[in-house]
């Protein structure tokens, strides 16, 4: 390939521009450039050609139409070894261009600022910029393209090497443009089919096709097993900041999330909550006067399962909390705030990731994508619905007290972030009026086994079901699961109902002298 003679840079974000230019000026290459790019680099003494004048054609329509001419695509496109090419550009008086840098204008961000026009967004799509771009990656065998300003010192080393750059970073360079271009494309794409109502793009329907682009946040030692790669993609650093311990493996992530997932559903107006997870499921969820407090109720539930856990919490970590946390090794401790003092504590555990979650960011539609093999995906809503006292509905002769009310809710929000068949016994504190889990059963084939080892997690934690409440995330197909719970101590049961034995279920309650309420929704999670 023959040395760069001429480059055309046309850039939005002008971070870093100046070095590559100053290179190529030192290098003996022609420097074309437009208008705002232009004005920033003759400003720093160097020689450049305004691109009006080099297409001997004036920038038009608010400087919509500057880069689509002839003279511009022909540069980029002509086949440099193919002698009809070369022919048809000397007859037209095109020279080649041997490296174009763009970057597009700032589509993304001003679609993502609040209160954004529907006029605003359309002046920021950007039609010469990915047409410059798409012609120089198509002839990357002989021009050189650059979208992104962290590739500027690569170029730039090879160009003040030998003059050129070698093909191998020339297919790199070009396969992230058409990378660009279409994450590009695909977020007007979307910002534009939400904001026209197009079927099949807005946020309330499924897509008509799944596109998941992100970017590369950090890659992982492994994935569940040591024998797997993996890495972290996308806005994950958005939500939560590492202050402390080694680094996160995929299954810390995993877990991690699943906990942040389940202490936003207690917010800031709820009594100090505390929740212990492994593998994703809850194995102990507490609430009290104190996190302390909070702590002992949800530590009280299974005293082996933490070991190795996620913590999370809905207050600021106070030291209190954080010496009784201390006592056990745990993986993970997730946070709104930690307390000085607690942060001093716990970070003399060197292995312990300590994370702040951070004040959510709009991140588009709430959603879950699962790749379930063989090419495929499953694309649903994410399962963020809220159940309110107001919502139930009691299908039993006796009603539930204000205590069983607040614990029906409290094990509902518990239960729907376990594995299906979920159980869950609740109790209500009589002292401050909190919940607190009992007995936790996940995971089974059948939802008589989930009760069976929830029953039995309580029994070996030494708590007493009597006067507890059972939450199913789905209905009891049969009495059965209902009678186990009664029998086992439980007073009160929240479920979804809509068995067609629904009749039976709410007989075998009434026999019982249980209160029962159904949700109208279920929280099935595999």
């Amino acid at each position: 390939m023959p040395k760069i003679a001429r480059a055309l840079l046309s850039v939005s974000d002008k971070s870093g521009l100046l070095p590559l230019a100053q290179t190529l000026a030192q290098a003996g290459v022609e420097l074309i450039s437009t208008g705002g790019t232009c004005k920033v680099l003759r400003a720093e003494g160097l020689t450049v050609i305004e691109l009006s004048d080099y297409t001997g054609f004036p920038e038009m329509l608010d400087g919509r139409v500057k880069t689509l001419h002839p003279k511009v695509h022909g540069g980029l496109l002509h086949l440099r070894d193919h002698p009809e090419h070369v022919a048809t550009a000397q007859k037209h008086g095109i020279p080649p261009i041997d490296l174009v840098v763009v970057n597009l204008y700032p589509f993304e961000q001003t679609v993502a600022k609040a209160g954004v026009t529907l006029e605003e967004a359309i002046e920021n799509i950007d039609i010469g910029g990915p047409s410059m771009l798409r012609s120089a990656a198509k002839n990357h065998e002989f021009v050189t393209v650059v979208v992104d300003p962290a590739d500027y010192a690569r170029v730039a080393s090879q160009v003040a090497a030998t003059g050129e750059t070698t093909l191998e970073l020339r297919r790199e360079l070009a396969a992230k443009v058409f990378a660009r271009t279409a994450a590009y494309d695909g977020a007007i794409a979307r910002h534009l089919g939400a904001d026209f109502a197009v079927a099949g793009t807005d946020s309330a329907a499924a897509p008509a096709v799944l596109e998941v682009r992100a970017p590369l946040a950090q890659s992982l030692r492994y994935g569940e097993n040591s024998h797997q790669k993996a890495a972290l993609y996308g806005d994950f650093r958005k939500h939560f900041q590492q202050l402390h311990g080694k680094e996160l493996s995929y299954n810390n992530i995993l877990d991690l999330t699943a906990a942040a997932a389940l202490i936003s559903e207690f917010g800031a107006e709820e009594p100090p909550t505390l929740a212990i997870l492994k593998h994703t499921n809850p194995c102990g969820v507490g609430q009290g006067p104190t996190l302390r407090a909070a702590w002992d109720k949800a530590f009280a539930t299974d005293r082996q399962a933490p070991f190795g856990g996620i913590i999370a919490v809905n207050r600021p970590l106070d030291s209190a909390c954080a010496e009784a946390i201390a006592e056990i090794f745990c993986e993970v401790i997730i946070a709104p705030e930690f307390t000085p003092e607690a942060l001093a504590l716990l970070q003399s555990k060197k292995n312990l990731r300590l994370l702040q979650m951070l004040p959510p960011a709009a991140t588009g539609p709430a959603v879950d994508i699962r790749s379930v093999g063989a090419g495929s995906y499953l694309w649903q809503e994410r399962d963020l619905k809220v159940t309110r006292a107001e919502d139930l509905k009691v299908v039993t002769e006796r009603s539930p007290e204000e205590a069983e009310l607040k614990a029906m809710l409290f094990g509902w929000r518990v239960v729907k972030h376990l594995k299906s068949n979920a159980i869950v016994y609740v109790g209500s504190d009589p002292a401050d009026g909190t919940s607190r889990t009992l007995g936790v059963g996940a995971g089974q084939m059948s939802r008589v086994d989930s009760s069976r080892i929830a029953v039995w997690k309580a029994g070996e934690a030494g708590l007493s079901l009597q006067g507890s409440v059972v939450c199913s995330d789905a209905f009891f197909p049969f009495p059965d699961g209902l009678i186990a719970a009664a029998e086992a101590g439980a007073t009160a049961a929240i479920q979804p109902g809509g068995s067609v034995r629904d009749a039976e279920v709410i007989a075998a309650a009434n026999a019982r002298g249980l209160t029962m309420v159904f949700t109208g929704h279920r929280h099935f999670r595999h």
